[in-house]
């Protein structure tokens, strides 16, 4: 479920209709709903209700100072892959304590940061980190909590780029070699065990690879504490797909997956953690789109709009689909023809969907992309020197500009000659 909805005619944001924003700040811009992160995080909330936990929001799927300060207001954690996402998660105002350090190549200097600043936890994932880990946190007279993040060779079944708990995958250790990890971090100063962490990949759609791989978990969990290690916490990663094309089946809910975490591990009393990103924020942010012509190619009609790869580049980067539809909305029954729908940069790849259905638009007519609100703005870039596509957060019928888009002046001062050229 979603707050973007046709009413009278015109595809709203909440209350907000959707021309008024491109009006004002133009396109192409990203719109979110605050409306919708609240509901999406409260799912999960709710799905844990049963155990004690801390739904932790992954910084990488929408980093936007308004969106962390949201959800950092209704009590959610923060899980953060480099020392940039941490300094965002402070500056919007959630405190180390509810922060949590994962990825594979956190440096000293990041290490060293984030002690500075306190953190819940690192998710330790491999044994040279742990070291260099310990050698930091020594040296700075304190003790960190950590997790090791375990691999536990279990096919997600999502797109491969995404995957991350098979053995190929880079992430983690292997849960075959864990107790013996575990019992090199236990003679390391500096560092305190506090529980386990997994994340097997993205955007999954079934519940069995979940199952299979906490059920790993659980066996771990008991024979580390069988061998003196304090296991508190478990760190369950996210994950969790959302529905891209609507006329799909349907993901699992929250609360079914929160069901199968309460049969695989629930009699642990573990406190449980969960880092959701896209299932909070995906269906909670649309992308909006100005057309720019409509052009007749030999046996296919191009769509060609303002927005391009470098503002949305899930489609070249994963083959992703995200449904396109006129902010106006269609007459019933309007006839549809298929239209390749592309940007305007100078790549073939620059490409969102090929025979797409749509009505007939024309110059100035504005689409919206659905589900654009997780991995979009933040894996933008400037390619082609075009401004970084600027967002907007709606609650009710306000709207605010949360981040502008840069002007070309901005962006040139950025870059210096030296002074022999």
């Amino acid at each position: 479920m979603d707050h973007f909805n046709y009413a009278g005619g015109v595809l709203h944001a909440e209350d907000v209709p959707l021309p008024e924003i491109a009006g004002r700040i133009g396109t192409p811009v990203y719109v979110y709903s605050a409306a919708t992160l609240t509901r999406h995080f409260n799912l999960f909330r709710q799905a844990l209700a049963w155990t004690d936990h801390l739904v932790c929001f992954a910084v990488k799927a929408n980093s936007n100072l308004a969106v962390l300060r949201l959800l950092g207001d209704l009590g959610a954690g923060m899980d953060v892959v480099s020392g940039g996402e941490y300094c965002r998660a402070r500056a919007a105002g959630v405190p180390g304590e509810r922060i949590v350090f994962s990825g594979v190549g956190k440096t000293r200097d990041e290490m060293q940061s984030v002690i500075s600043g306190g953190i819940r936890q690192f998710n330790v994932e491999s044994e040279a980190e742990l070291m260099a880990l310990s050698a930091v946190a020594a040296a700075m007279g304190a003790v960190v909590p950590i997790t090791v993040r375990v691999n536990p060779d279990v096919d997600a079944m999502t797109h491969a780029k995404i995957a991350t708990g098979k053995s190929e995958n880079k992430f983690g250790i292997p849960i075959a070699r864990a107790r013996e990890v575990y019992a090199l971090a236990a003679t390391l100063p500096g560092l305190r065990v506090v529980g386990i962490d997994m994340h097997i990949g993205s955007q999954l759609t079934d519940l069995e690879p979940y199952r299979a791989a906490y059920a790993k978990l659980a066996v771990l969990a008991r024979a580390l504490r069988a061998d003196g290690h304090d296991i508190a916490r478990l760190d369950l990663g996210g994950g969790l797909g959302i529905p891209y094309r609507r006329d799909n089946a349907a993901p699992p809910l929250p609360m079914e997956y929160g069901q199968v975490v309460r049969e695989t591990v629930g009699d642990l009393g573990c406190e449980i953690q969960i880092e959701p990103g896209r299932n909070i924020a995906g269906n909670a942010g649309v992308l909006l789109a100005s057309v720019i012509y409509l052009k007749q190619g030999e046996g296919r009609d191009f769509l060609i709009l303002d927005a391009a790869m470098n503002d949305l580049i899930r489609p070249a980067m994963y083959d992703a689909h995200h449904d396109i539809i006129p902010v106006r909305q269609p007459v019933v029954g309007a006839a549809v023809s298929p239209v390749d729908v592309v940007g305007p940069v100078c790549e073939t790849g620059d490409t969102f969907a090929r025979g797409a259905q749509l009505p007939a638009l024309g110059q100035g007519d504005l689409v919206a992309f659905r589900s654009a609100g997780a991995y979009g703005a933040v894996m933008a870039s400037e390619y082609n020197t075009r401004p970084l596509v600027p967002e907007v957060l709606v609650s009710g019928d306000r709207w605010a500009l949360i981040r502008a888009r840069p002007t070309i002046e901005e962006m040139l001062a950025r870059d210096s000659i030296p002074a022999w050229l």
